[in-house]
């Protein structure tokens, strides 16, 4: 999981939203995204996230779920195949030149570092449901 270099081979990039999604069986989007996931699995694609995705997802889990939960996904993303890319410095300056690019739209530090991370690393399409990776011209996932 914690693997450096070798980015090429990655082709998208699983966000916050998608990971609770997955773990939230009353999320609103949790037969999409099992659908998604299944189709992710079945092509063999390469996965990756942020540690800024990480420390979120991790949150998100933790404040509106439970404390095993977010504690197992932290396990499942030592064990599964994800990679975690680190947010750099430079990524975090370019994120906040995005932020203050798009001053009409409501990106978050971690949507805008997912971005920047996108972009270092030449990937355009995203597993997710927040609404802010299409205004900013990525591709989504969807289950079809």
């Amino acid at each position: 999981m914690w693997q450096r270099g070798a980015f090429r081979s990655l082709t998208l990039l699983v966000d916050a939203s998608a990971y609770f999604a997955l773990f939230d069986r009353r999320d609103a989007n949790h037969a999409q995204a099992l659908a998604v996931r299944g189709r992710l699995l079945a092509e063999g694609r390469r996965l990756f996230t942020t540690s800024f995705i990480l420390a979120e997802t991790h949150a998100l889990l933790l404040n509106r779920l439970s404390q095993q939960i977010a504690t197992d996904f932290l396990r499942n993303m030592e064990q599964n195949s994800t990679t975690v890319v680190w947010v750099t410095p430079t990524d975090v300056q370019r994120a906040m030149a995005i932020i203050y690019q798009y001053d009409d739209k409501d990106f978050s530090l971690t949507d805008a570092t997912s971005f920047a991370v996108m972009e270092r690393l030449r990937i355009s399409s995203a597993f997710t449901f927040d609404r802010h990776f299409a205004q900013y011209g990525l591709s989504v996932l969807t289950p079809g």
